[in-house]
């Protein structure tokens, strides 16, 4: 008989994962269940060329889908309600029952709401699909005022598209500055200085209490008692991870769902990838959950890999990106935990520079802006943590390439 595997969520990892288990092997049938009417497409651009209308919903597919038939990847949308494990069966919103041989989750993660009197007026978007970039498109209009709540990367870099489509924006953060979670104050500053200079009103400390109108979003309330017309609203306050489906089956979880260095759970049929997992990292000793595209499709590569019964350790860096205006922000590593900051660049006047985050004189994490040699740089050291002097990587004079042959 056929084996068959089955994956839920047409998500990034998916999209990875597919086809892998093809390149691995895998010569049974392959299920991708999705709740969108979208073969897996990228996300990034929702929140910037996508918004900002240079990209169709077409075009940001990941793959076509005459690949998908050519590698005999069938898809189906639908949503997942239950998951049998002594069946190994999943159960369909419409009842139907499906047996699967091996399952893999790519349940990637969902927005976060929020609970305001008034959080439920028209006008009021949040930021994680195509559906709703498209809800927002219908309400762009040349110097209408749009608030954003949430002053992280999605809420700026909404910002930005949204700005430079002419219209009036303010961003409201709860945190005594913007990217306060994620990165040191420096990269705050400059983010800050960059969304002034283009027009971006940004206030801090702003903790809201209610989005006030009758049918529609009329203005936000703050708790200091200031208002703040809006004709539009998008909330960017961060994402959960999909993983009460997991929970609920019996399958570990804990701020993600647990996975070890080949993506396998507590289930030796079930594997998982992506934005849902949590995993050990190596290079950090600690477990963290990624919010990120790259390690979705590595982690795709990995679990496809177990499902075919090798093993593909899973041990890689985690890197980001974020693109505003001009600007493209790249992320190497993790900087929690770091206790010195060196800049190279001038960041209070130029439009480039690079952080570089220590933890006992240890490179741990860089923050490159329109920096990519620096970003290479910074890759190499963190995964084969090398040795490289502070002040060197601060003195502009010595080129990249000269640093990267001193720290090897």
């Amino acid at each position: 008989m056929t084996k068959k595997c089955i994956i839920i969520g047409a998500s990034h990892a998916a999209a990875q994962l597919a086809p892998s288990l093809r390149q691995e092997g895998w010569d049974g049938e392959i299920l991708v269940i999705g709740d969108e009417p979208y073969l897996p497409y990228h996300r990034p651009p929702l929140s910037k060329t996508f918004l900002a209308g240079d990209k169709s919903a077409e075009s940001l597919a990941i793959r076509p889908a005459k690949f998908y038939e050519k590698n005999n990847i069938q898809f189906r949308q639908a949503r997942v309600t239950a998951i049998n494990r002594a069946k190994q069966t999943i159960t369909l919103s419409g009842g139907q029952e499906l047996h699967y041989d091996k399952l893999a989750l790519c349940m990637g993660s969902r927005v976060r709401k929020v609970s305001l009197p008034g959080s439920e007026l028209e006008g009021i978007h949040y930021l994680r699909n195509i559906a709703d970039v498209e809800g927002i498109k219908q309400q762009v209009e040349k110097d209408k005022r749009v608030v954003i709540i949430g002053g992280g990367y999605i809420g700026l870099e909404t910002a930005a598209s949204l700005k430079q489509l002419d219209m009036q924006v303010v961003v409201l953060e709860m945190a005594q500055r913007i990217l306060q979670r994620v990165t040191a104050p420096e990269i705050s500053e400059f983010y800050t200085r960059i969304h002034t200079e283009e027009g971006v009103n940004i206030y801090t400390d702003k903790a809201i209490t209610e989005i006030g109108g009758e049918t529609r979003v009329e203005k936000i309330v703050c708790a200091d008692g200031t208002e703040y017309p809006a004709d539009l609203v998008v909330i960017g306050v961060g994402i959960l991870p999909n993983i009460e489906l997991a929970e609920q089956a019996g399958i570990t979880v804990d701020n993600g769902i647990i996975v070890d260095e080949f993506c396998r759970t507590n289930d030796t049929n079930i594997v998982a990838a992506g934005d849902c997992t949590n995993h050990f990292n190596q290079i950090y000793n600690r477990r963290i959950r990624l919010e990120s595209v790259p390690n979705a499709s590595e982690q795709g590569k990995t679990a496809a890999a177990s499902i075919c019964g090798v093993n593909k350790e899973y041990k890689n860096l985690p890197w980001f990106w974020s693109d505003q205006y001009n600007l493209k922000l790249q992320i190497a590593g993790l900087s929690q935990g770091y206790d010195q900051v060196i800049i190279r660049g001038d960041k209070l006047n130029d439009r480039n520079f690079a952080a570089f985050y220590f933890k006992g004189g240890q490179l741990i994490s860089a923050e490159c802006v329109n920096r990519p040699q620096e970003f290479m740089l910074s890759k190499k050291i963190i995964a084969e943590k090398l040795a490289i002097n502070p002040d060197r990587l601060a003195d502009e004079s010595i080129t990249v390439k000269e640093l990267l042959q001193f720290s090897l």
